[in-house]
């Protein structure tokens, strides 16, 4: 994917996330709670939802990337199923709901995310991040495959055998989920 592409797609799933969120009904909370299990979900063996957290080729010293088993036997919403997981997400300012700052602190404000053309910048989660470093949020239904979810974890509805994940772009790598 070239930046440009990458631009246009960043743009075009920020308008997508803003049309639903400001068109979507209050979605219904699970009836059972789901719980995280004690094993990895990537064993392949979780009847629920999966949730990875992946910091991709972002080298810093406490390093969030998991995967772990939400059990739910019900449809769940992203935000639950990531914070039953154990990670906490921190929006912008802009869209404080449907995009993805931080996870569990990555990248903090002192992180030093160089892009391809040699620009620094430091992540102060006000508005879009740039194409060059982003945390993309990917989902992946039962029996199928990888692709950039169409709402942000608030609005995005899991069922047991799907998996979502958080995964951290740095200049295009990874351009998707390797699992």
């Amino acid at each position: 994917m070239t930046p440009k592409t990458r631009n246009l797609a960043l743009t075009l799933s920020a308008a997508a996330v803003l049309a639903l969120s400001l068109t979507a009904c209050s979605p219904t909370a699970p009836t059972s709670t789901p719980t995280p299990s004690a094993a990895a979900a990537d064993d392949g063996a979780c009847a629920g939802v999966t949730v990875v957290v992946d910091t991709g080729d972002l080298e810093i010293s406490d390093d969030p990337s998991a995967s772990v088993c939400v059990e739910t036997d019900e449809t769940i919403l992203g935000t639950d199923a990531v914070t039953e997981a154990g990670f906490t997400t921190v929006g912008t300012t802009t869209y404080p709901d449907d995009v993805i700052c931080r996870v569990n602190g990555v990248p903090s404000e002192d992180t030093e995310l160089t892009g391809d053309d040699g620009a620094s910048y430091h992540e102060t989660c006000a508005d879009m991040p740039p194409a060059a470093a982003y945390w993309g949020l990917w989902v992946k239904p039962a029996d199928g495959e990888w692709d950039y979810a169409q709402t942000g974890l608030s609005a995005l509805e899991l069922n047991p055998g799907d998996s979502v994940e958080l995964l951290f772009t740095v200049n295009g790598a990874p351009a998707a989920p390797t699992s």
